[in-house]
């Protein structure tokens, strides 16, 4: 989970820790079909778009997403694909549950991970001109 992977130009550990609600907290979460149909989602984006789900979590509701992804995408990117795909097929798959407009609320957290704390980071950056 904590080891370096590589691209042909970086060597990287960008590990991201998501949690966002359904829009207007509708209690979507608890339907174990809506949850089958976003764990399959973001297990195809993973193989898309070449990101790692390290744990998944659906609670009744939020969810809690903790993934490994390469350098090429941004934390806002990752929400922006992972919360509009699966926002979108809910809507299609779900047509009874009359969502207009967007599934998910505009906001989101996000938290890094990685092996190394700032104090160490910033003790070795400090270290550099000795």
């Amino acid at each position: 989970m904590n080891t370096y992977k590589n691209t042909r130009h970086a060597k990287f550990l960008l590990n991201y820790h998501f949690i966002w609600i359904p829009k207007y907290r509708r209690g979507i979460l608890d339907n174990r079909d809506i949850k089958k149909l976003i764990s399959n989602t973001i297990d195809e984006l993973a193989k898309k778009h070449k990101f790692d789900v390290l744990a998944l979590e659906i609670m009744p509701d939020h969810i809690h997403l903790f993934l490994s992804a390469i350098p090429k995408y941004s934390p806002s990117k990752l929400m922006n694909i992972i919360k509009g795909i699966t926002g979108r097929r809910i809507s299609k798959k779900f047509p009874d549950l009359n969502i207009e407009g967007s599934v998910w609320t505009r906001a989101y957290f996000v938290a890094s991970s990685g092996n190394v704390s700032s104090k160490t980071i910033q003790q070795y950056i400090d270290k550099q001109g000795d």
